[in-house]
């Protein structure tokens, strides 16, 4: 018989350490079985796996996007594993230029936006009419995330030319600055997280990108419930299973929009370590959604195998 595990999680970034011990509690708390795999254990679990000696329930694999190495353990599994964030429809959410069309088809509100095709493509193309976006203005390119590449304050077309040629092989978006609207507990500026079906809003600070869970009572006051409702249509359009957002309700006539359309993969630093890290409740509940996940995939895997 070969070796099963509930869920399998691939790291390879050390801070993710924190995220990975609270997997692991949980799994241990729910009698999961959890597997590992690191550089140093890749290609044995890989063997394992094309032999038929090793078994998958779900896989969560946080290394591929920075790691090639990594591609054949999704390849190795794909028939018999549910696969979190699936490769492909992790790449399509990875562009901007497209989320922004898929977006606006499905009815969320986001910044007033161009999108130009990539330098290599089109280096001269007819200067677009800027008036619509203001005075200054934001570009950034349709991939990367972090803020890699992303210039504010703009205010020419030549500017826009000069920052196309640094990614020339990208599409870029040049998008309208949203001005969050003032409330006493601070800018209506939020973070969202996604798991598996719960959404979790924060209040976020666009200087420090510290997390703030918002109060019941604001929650009920500014009808926070609409941070829930936008997440929740995100992630019909995107299909992944974990994502992050970013969503601003603007001062100009109170409507949230999203800002930064689809983060993957999620960070997952504990607060308790890092001050910019996500709060430590709702990792674990990020991790409990995966373990549940799991649970129940081995659960239909058993009953399947049962009426076999």
């Amino acid at each position: 018989m070969p070796q099963a595990f509930d869920l399998a999680i691939a790291w390879n970034w050390e801070y993710d350490a924190g995220f990975v011990s609270v997997l692991n509690t949980i799994c241990c708390a729910r009698n999961a079985s959890l597997l590992q795999v690191t550089p140093q254990t890749l290609g044995t679990t890989i063997e394992q796996l094309r032999a038929g000696d090793l078994t998958l329930g779900v896989l969560l694999d946080r290394a591929w996007d920075v790691d090639e190495a990594f591609y054949p353990l999704v390849d190795a599994c794909r028939s018999r594993t549910r696969i979190l964030n699936d490769r492909p429809l992790a790449l399509r959410a990875w562009d901007k230029a497209t989320m922004h069309l898929e977006f606006i088809a499905a009815g969320l509100h986001t910044p007033y936006t161009i999108a130009l095709p990539p330098f290599s493509e089109q280096p001269d193309p007819s200067p677009p009419d800027l008036t619509p976006l203001g005075e200054k203005f934001i570009v950034k390119p349709a991939h990367g995330g972090g803020g890699t590449g992303v210039k504010r304050g703009l205010t020419t077309w030549a500017q826009i030319q000069q920052i196309r040629q640094e990614f020339p092989t990208d599409k870029y978006l040049i998008q309208a600055r949203v001005t969050p609207r003032q409330t006493d507990s601070g800018p209506a500026w939020f973070r969202v997280l996604y798991a598996l079906g719960e959404t979790l809003p924060f209040w976020w600070n666009v200087q420090t990108h510290v997390y703030r869970p918002p109060t019941a009572a604001e929650e009920a006051r500014f009808n926070l419930s609409q941070l829930r409702d936008i997440a929740q249509a995100i992630a019909g359009v995107c299909r992944l299973d974990l994502f992050s957002t970013e969503i601003a309700q603007r001062a100009s006539d109170d409507q949230f929009v999203s800002v930064d359309y689809v983060n993957d993969p999620i960070d997952l630093r504990l607060q308790s370590k890092a001050v910019d890290g996500v709060p430590d409740a709702a990792v674990r509940l990020v991790a409990d959604r995966i373990v549940q996940c799991a649970l129940s995939v081995s659960d239909e895997g058993r009953k399947t195998n049962d009426e076999g």
